[in-house]
């Protein structure tokens, strides 16, 4: 039986509360993407009852509704007629989203959105002085010669001038220009000023003293601080848009940054700098003392606190600390706890992979520990260990046991954004780094091994809802038997001969009903492994990951086109013993509405395997920021006893 939309559109209106609950409304190739007024009127429950919904969760701000390929944007189209409402682009409906947030949880965003894009230069400089000191100790003279000189200056460079790569960071994230941007940065440290760490020792008659109105600005520049560029560049960014906004166009040319800069700088040396540094460097002791109080008991409350703000997406507001820390001169003692932070939560996965019965559920916990034990602990907390509860909360155990003994024992980082395995490169004592993830990882392990019970321990609504989901995915072609007009009008003719040799696309699943080929060239990775939660958690069916050699999509069998998304970056493709195939070109490529994306086929044609299917620009992907892996899900495999995916 098909699915009813507009019943399906309408009980989703009714459990969330109404038209008047509503902020705005887009769609991608498988979601509805709501901004809620009060998400407290929304019952995810009863949501996830409704016929259609596959499932429901929040991410950045937006209530999210899974329905699947070829359905939702017919659901969606009903949606709006019911709500009386505008269609809205994905950006509005994320900046919609944004705007909801509390001013604090923004901020914290903010800074996030400013320190993360540099992290690059951040850890070639402290991977670089790491290796730097130790070839300073083990070779006898190095210090001395030319190269040493050398590399000492590369791996400085990012620390010594970090003011200015924070304030071109910071203006691309508060919409201001970038060059100006970089001179609020240089003019910080500009080499007319005193360097702020040779200030320490000069007397306070050797600084040179602006007189400036009734202000008395000594003329330090502002080397160890990032706080103070921030909202430098900040101000910066909202005078220049407002007087872009006012200024007559005539003169704006040289009005606008002639005053922007001439504004800023006076009032960053006057008001903002003296303020947020001093600020800052309170900020900095605050953080010191409470990572050394009490014989580490600090660092081991901030260890187990650690977890909960990457749950939060706030764990990106220690990168002002630690880059603090390093811009003083000094070690990044932040690093250790987050290290054994992430590491405890590697420790927990691996016992769920071990300890649990469910295939399903190892198939995502060894990738997802293996991926916390390099510091990326998004998978293993959000699939495996917070799902649970119980690991979750071993691993923040795990983590005060290990950030206690880093803190003893005084370990610290040249660099930030490197934790786990890799924190061997930027550590400063390797031996004690190594029982610390011991300590951490194994602690963590060791009670998850003894607390959780095994599969048994999930609750019976999630359990509820896996069968849910489960069910929803098997009926899937059936539901949505293309009864309607095609989304997209794209050139058929184009894609009638086969442009791939059959023979030349390996196959990457099978099941009793057929072979499904690789749609395009490239490295086949694991479902689970794929950077979006929904298609990693397999709610939209399990298959693989291709991360792409080439910039085209063939048809991986003989079938027929069951839906093209509007921004032509997914095909949705029904094949013999009906199998219901989504291919999916990129990670969140639907925010890039359809440019760099062309398809070749539309809604209702017949294809042949190996015909062209989608061309797309990878270079357009990635310079938006976005990973170009093609997802290949079989929505319906657990209708398949057979089913196996190569990766």
């Amino acid at each position: 039986m098909a699915l009813d939309y507009r019943k399906c559109a309408q009980e989703i209106t009714d459990v969330i509360g109404g038209a008047e609950n509503i902020v705005s409304a887009a769609h991608c190739a498988t979601r509805l993407r709501l901004v809620i007024v009060d998400n407290g009127k929304v019952s995810k429950k009863e949501l996830e009852n409704v016929d259609g919904v596959k499932g429901v969760f929040e991410s950045n701000g937006q209530l999210q509704i899974i329905i699947g390929t070829g359905a939702v944007n017919k659901v969606y189209d009903e949606f709006l007629g019911i709500n009386h409402i505008e269609a809205a682009s994905k950006d509005e409906v994320k900046a919609a989203a944004a705007a909801k947030k509390p001013i604090w949880f923004r901020a914290i965003k903010s800074l996030g959105d400013v320190f993360v894009p540099i992290l690059p230069a951040i850890v070639a400089s402290g991977l670089l002085m790491g290796v730097v000191e130790a070839l300073g100790k083990a070779i006898p003279g190095f210090a001395d010669t030319g190269w040493y000189a050398f590399l000492d200056l590369v791996s400085n460079t990012a620390f010594a001038y970090l003011p200015v790569i924070v304030a071109i960071s910071a203006a691309r994230v508060f919409g201001g220009n970038l060059f100006l941007g970089a001179v609020t940065g240089l003019a910080m440290v500009h080499s007319g000023l005193i360097n702020a760490w040779a200030v320490g020792g000069m007397a306070a008659s050797e600084i040179p003293v602006w007189h400036l109105l009734f202000f008395n600005v000594k003329a330090v520049g502002y080397q160890g601080h990032v706080i103070p560029v921030i909202i430098a560049v900040w101000f910066m960014s909202t005078l220049e848009k407002w007087l872009h906004k006012h200024v007559p166009e005539v003169i704006d040319l040289f009005v606008t940054p002639l005053t922007t800069v001439l504004v800023t700088m006076f009032l960053t040396f006057t008001i903002i700098g003296p303020i947020f540094s001093t600020a800052e460097s309170y900020i900095l002791e605050f953080a010191k003392w409470v990572i050394t109080v009490g014989h580490g008991i600090g660092a081991a409350i901030m260890g187990a606190i650690y977890p909960i703000t990457v749950v939060f997406g706030l764990h990106h507001m220690y990168n002002v600390i630690e880059a603090g820390m390093l811009a003083e001169g000094g070690l990044n003692i932040w690093m250790p706890i987050a290290s054994a932070a992430n590491f405890a939560q590697f420790g927990a996965c691996l016992a769920v992979a071990i300890k649990t019965k469910s295939q399903k559920n190892r198939a995502v916990a060894l990738p997802s520990s293996l991926s916390a034990s390099l510091g990326i602990t998004e998978p293993a907390i959000f699939g495996i260990n917070l799902r649970f509860m119980k690991p979750f909360i071993c691993g923040m155990v795990g983590a005060a046991c290990g950030a206690i003994f880093g803190s003893i024992m005084k370990l610290g980082a040249t660099a930030y954004g490197v934790t786990g395995f890799p924190g061997f490169l930027t550590i400063n004592n390797h031996l004690k780094y190594a029982i610390l993830l011991a300590i951490a990882g194994g602690v963590a392990f060791a009670l998850t091994m003894v607390v959780w019970k095994g599969d048994d321990d999930q609750p019976d609504d999630e359990a509820k809802a896996e069968k849910k989901a489960a069910k929803a995915a098997k009926k899937a072609a059936k539901k949505n038997g293309g009864d309607v007009a095609a989304a997209v009008a794209a050139p058929a003719a184009a894609a009638a001969a086969a442009l791939r040799d059959a023979a030349d696309m390996p196959k990457v699943m099978g099941t009793e009903a057929g072979e499904v080929g690789a749609p395009t060239k490239g490295k086949v990775i694991p479902y689970t492994e794929i950077t979006d939660e929904t298609f990693a958690s397999g709610v939209l069916g399990e298959g693989v990951g291709i991360v792409p050699e080439e910039g085209v999509v063939y048809a991986p069998y003989d079938g027929t086109i069951s839906s093209v998304a509007d921004t032509q970056h997914a095909v949705g493709i029904t094949g013999a013993g009906d199998m219901e195939l989504l291919i999916h070109v990129g990670v969140d490529t639907v925010k890039m509405n359809g440019d760099g994306f062309k398809a070749f086929v539309k809604e209702g044609d017949e294809v042949k395997k190996g015909q062209k299917l989608i061309e797309f620009d990878r270079d357009k992907i990635k310079d938006a920021g976005y990973a170009d892996t093609v997802v290949v899900l079989l929505t319906n495999s657990d209708d398949y006893n057979e089913f196996a995916p190569e990766a």
